[in-house]
């Protein structure tokens, strides 16, 4: 008997259920699993409550686009009737922006990138005298240890 690994159960449950709803037969062509079962895995996945369903990044930018041009009363309707909150919406928004960027605009400005070099040379710079610190620190706590049984020893005798 096969096992399979969570992802993988729940990418194909998710081609299974909306917004997507693919056909049985064509995701257990597409997958190499039998019908039944990947007819168990979706009753499985519809026994549990809906905010713990998987989406899958097509299903996510379709929302996304789906929800774009509504106004905040019917995208928290469409939000319950998909059993998903605004603020993921928000986020895959804000996901699907970044990656589709062009490469110029995701890249920092050559002031941001002239004040990170900055910033990390003084931490650097910072972490050295801090090393320093602690080496010299360390070394007299050794020193102060062997002054002290160099002594203590002499008391004994």
């Amino acid at each position: 008997m096969a096992r399979y690994g969570l992802t993988f159960k729940n990418r194909a449950v998710a081609r299974l259920l909306p917004p997507e709803s693919a056909a049985l037969e064509a995701v257990a062509r597409d997958v190499g699993i039998g019908v039944s079962t990947l007819e168990r895995w979706r009753s499985d996945a519809l026994a549990k409550p809906a905010r713990e369903q998987v989406w899958t990044a097509a299903a996510r930018f379709d929302a996304v686009l789906t929800t774009a041009v509504m106004d905040e009363a019917s995208k928290s309707a469409w939000c319950r009737a998909h059993g998903t909150y605004v603020q993921q919406l928000a986020a895959w928004r804000t996901s699907a922006t970044q990656a589709l960027a062009e490469p110029g605009e995701a890249r920092a400005s050559p002031l941001q990138t002239q004040a990170a070099r900055r910033r990390i040379k003084e931490l650097e710079r910072e972490l050295l005298r801090k090393d320093r610190a602690l080496a010299e620190t360390a070394a007299l706590l050794v020193l102060s240890k062997k002054v002290g049984a160099i002594f203590n020893m002499g008391e004994a005798e």
